[in-house]
């Protein structure tokens, strides 16, 4: 099944002008041609098949196979989020490890939550935070538990000097053949 990333991702590209323009799509090279400093995302990433992986829950980006990209080497910031101080759930891998990248390379400094037993993640992420030139807090604990969701906005609070920007992202991936094989116990997991 193909997500949304996925449509997202092969729609054309569209460059927008000035707002009472129409929009106009960019010259593609001829096939084979490369432009100068543009990668085609088609051929710039490993392609499926891959190998059926199995983690126990929760499991490590570390671990994977390919890696996924999440802006590692990829990403570069212009500073449009300069002197905030944002707070990440789910900050260790995922959507919220992409976001935590890319929020500390525009300039924000960035507190990320994961459980516990995704510290080896965190600590790349917090890795990253630095070498941006931001602060990093990293803040082990369990969402589900709702003492430690005010510790864990405290923390930031104080660690940061205050909060600008909250990403509420942490969540819990599960395969299945249909979104309609999802129970109510595994909707209110996630």
């Amino acid at each position: 099944m193909m997500g949304l990333g996925a449509g997202l991702a092969t729609a054309p590209l569209v460059l927008a002008t000035t707002a009472s323009q129409a929009q106009t799509p960019i010259q593609q090279s001829p096939a084979g041609a490369r432009r100068e400093g543009i990668r085609d995302p088609r051929d710039a990433y490993p392609k499926p098949p891959f190998a059926e992986q199995q983690q126990p829950w929760p499991g490590l980006a570390k671990n994977m196979n390919p890696r996924p990209d999440h802006g590692e080497t990829s990403y570069v910031g212009s500073g449009r989020l300069a002197g905030r101080k944002a707070l990440i759930t789910g900050g260790d891998s995922g959507m919220g490890r992409a976001a935590a990248i890319a929020y500390a390379r525009e300039g924000a400094d960035v507190a990320i939550n994961y459980l516990p037993a995704e510290e080896p993640d965190a600590r790349e992420v917090v890795d990253l935070i630095r070498q941006a030139g931001r602060k990093a807090v990293a803040i082990p604990g369990d969402l589900r538990e709702e003492a430690f969701c005010r510790r864990l906005v405290d923390q930031a609070v104080h660690e940061l000097g205050g909060l600008d920007i909250v990403v509420c992202n942490a969540g819990r991936q599960q395969t299945r053949r249909s979104f309609l094989d999802i129970s109510s116990e595994d909707f209110d997991a996630a």
